[in-house]
C-alpha cells in the first residue's frame, strides 16, 4: 500500500557529506515512523536512525553526531544527511515505515548504495 523509492546514494570521500531522500506514496506519511537501516555485503540489516511522527528521533551510536534523520510531511518525505563519512558507513541503505499503531504494517525501500572512500 505504500511504495518508498530512496535516491541520493553514490560515491563519497571519507569526511565527505551526502543527502539520502525517500519519498513515499500511496498512503498517510505523517502516521507512519519512517527509518534509515543499512546493509553491508556480508552483514546482518541495522538500524541506522528513526524518526516518529512527532519529530522524536533516535541514531545507532556508530552515526551519532554525523547523521541527521529528518522529515517533510507535506512531501512525504524522510531525509538521511550524512556528515564526517567514513569507509565503514559503505553499505546498502534503506528506507523503512511502520504504521505507528501497528507492528504488523511496515515496508522497505529497494535501497541505495552509497560507498565512502579513503
Amino acid at each position: 500500500q505504500v511504495q518508498l523509492v530512496e535516491s541520493g546514494g553514490g560515491l563519497a570521500q571519507a569526511g565527505g557529506s551526502l543527502r539520502l531522500s525517500c519519498a513515499a506514496s500511496g498512503s498517510r506519511f505523517s502516521i507512519y515512523t519512517m527509518a534509515w537501516y543499512r546493509q553491508a555485503p556480508g552483514k546482518q540489516r541495522e538500524l541506522v536512525a528513526s524518526i516518529a511522527p512527532g519529530g522524536r528521533t533516535d541514531y545507532a551510536d556508530s552515526v551519532k553526531g554525523r547523521f541527521s534523520i529528518s522529515r517533510d510531511d507535506a512531501k512525504s518525505t524522510v531525509y538521511l544527511q550524512m556528515n564526517s563519512l567514513k569507509p565503514e558507513d559503505t553499505a546498502a541503505y534503506y528506507c523503512y515505515a511502520r504504521l505507528v499503531v501497528s507492528t504488523s504494517v511496515y515496508y522497505w525501500g529497494q535501497g541505495t548504495q552509497v560507498t565512502v572512500s579513503s
